[in-house]
């Protein structure tokens, strides 16, 4: 049934007699063609991305085009937003805009000489008429079936003029339509493969018909599925997570989110979930993509960022974290690499960087409800910190083994496990429940800021002293 799986390399003639692929010695050629009306929604990013995958796997080559013909909503800014996005997540193009290439010009707007070229042919071949200052592409009266390499056989029907009417492809202003706009292209920029979203399915047998009446060879076609919320519904440009542009804000890293959106449709076969995009150019296949929609998870993609954040080398994760943390106006010094090394396994987020160390430069900090009462439980965490203080302030030279000393000699006077005293230590160092590594903080804050806070965080005890 899914028989155009097996024939990635190979031509095929389909029953309509359309020529589909080039056979075995043929470059793969694969396009992203956005519309710039807005940011790049993570269902073009997706999309984009697995055109670039599918072109790397193979060594073929990415080409960029932008559909521009809409000047009523067309915007430098949305052409922008575009080539940040795709620049940002890594996807370069081979041929388009700023590079050029054999095939340009890469805006559908400067090639309006193309498509008149395009469209004399068709009025050659009596496939067009004049319909109220419109023309109209004349189908063939029969069932046109189109072999997708991910949904399998499609068959529509156009016997039936009432539910297949004979489409516009030139409008009364000259002007021309997507479809014939977007097949010209595919043609005269040699792609081989068109991989795009399952919305785009029942326009394939349309543009079979166009490629058939203009004599010429049909790319392969797959369509990958749409992206679906939570609740199952469509994922519009107003949904959470909906604009690529929102991630870096957000202190999502590029690599993160490219993992994630190739697990949207595509899978591994194998229980892994974490690849870079190297991995994924060297794993990607067509035959792998699922035909169900996906299902988008912000929480899922927050977790997949840790695990990016966890993997990148320590130097790495402070130049990173540095920009957000410059932004959030926090004036860290020298030693942000230590900082940084701090709370890098305690992050999903590089956003989430700057409240994560802002305790340990800023001496005046709240402290959580919710932890100062754990700590008001322990009928003895006011008498142990502060005997803590007396022997913090007895150590000589100061580091995290001498603190932790001077922990267990406050236990040992007390009559508790050193185990017992962390709780409360962490939370006078920071005002909270969790955070980086308690031999660290004492490290990082020294003998007089630590004897200092425990001095600030015992009266907030001081019913149980």
């Amino acid at each position: 049934m899914y028989l155009m799986r097996l024939l990635v390399d190979y031509p095929l003639v389909s029953g309509n007699g359309f020529l589909l692929g080039c056979g075995m010695d043929m470059t793969i050629r694969t396009r992203f063609a956005p519309s710039p009306t807005g940011y790049l929604h993570v269902g073009g990013a997706r999309t984009a991305l697995f055109c670039w995958l599918f072109a790397r796997k193979h060594g073929g080559q990415f080409v960029l085009r932008v559909e521009d013909t809409d000047e009523a909503r067309n915007t430098d800014e949305a052409k922008q937003a575009i080539f940040d996005g795709m620049n940002w997540l890594g996807l370069d193009w081979d041929e388009g805009p700023g590079i050029g290439g054999p095939y340009g010009p890469y805006f559908q707007s400067e090639r309006k000489e193309i498509y008149d070229r395009y469209f004399q042919k068709l009025v050659d071949a009596d496939r067009v008429y004049e319909s109220e200052g419109a023309w109209r592409f004349r189908f063939e009266r029969k069932p046109i079936t189109m072999h997708d390499l991910v949904c399998g056989e499609v068959t529509i029907d156009y016997r039936d003029e009432s539910n297949t009417p004979d489409m516009v492809i030139r409008r009364s202003d000259g002007s021309y339509v997507f479809h014939f706009v977007n097949v010209v292209d595919d043609l005269e920029m040699k792609i081989t493969h068109v991989i795009r979203g399952e919305d785009h399915l029942m326009n394939t047998p349309k543009h079979l018909q166009l490629i058939q009446a203009l004599g010429a060879v049909a790319p392969k076609y797959a369509h990958i599925p749409l992206i679906q919320n939570q609740n199952g519904s469509k994922m519009s440009k107003r949904d959470q997570g909906a604009a690529v542009d929102d991630y870096p804000r957000q202190g999502f890293v590029a690599p993160a989110l490219v993992n994630f959106l190739a697990l949207l449709g595509w899978s591994p076969k194998t229980e892994e979930e974490i690849f870079s995009l190297e991995d994924l150019a060297q794993r990607f296949s067509l035959e792998a993509v699922n035909r169900a929609p996906a299902r988008f998870d912000v929480e899922k993609c927050a977790w997949m960022n840790q695990q990016h954040l966890l993997r990148m080398r320590d130097e790495d994760f402070a130049k990173a974290a540095a920009v957000v943390v410059a932004k959030a106006g926090l004036s860290v010094g020298d030693d942000f690499s230590t900082l940084a090394k701090m709370v890098k396994e305690k992050v999903r987020l590089l956003s989430e960087v700057p409240d994560a160390i802002r305790f340990l430069l800023e001496n005046e900090f709240a402290y959580d409800l919710a932890a100062v009462e754990k700590v008001k439980s322990n009928a003895q965490a006011g008498a142990s910190l502060t005997a803590m203080v007396g022997h913090f302030s007895a150590v000589a030279e100061w580091s995290s083994e001498a603190a932790k000393e001077a922990i267990a000699a406050t236990a040992a006077e007390q009559g508790v496990k050193a185990g017992q005293l962390m709780f409360p230590l962490r939370v006078a160092l920071s005002g909270k429940s969790g955070g980086p590594d308690l031999g660290a903080m004492l490290a990082y804050l020294g003998r007089e800021r630590s004897v200092s806070r425990l001095q600030r965080f015992i009266p907030q005890l001081s019913s149980m002293l």
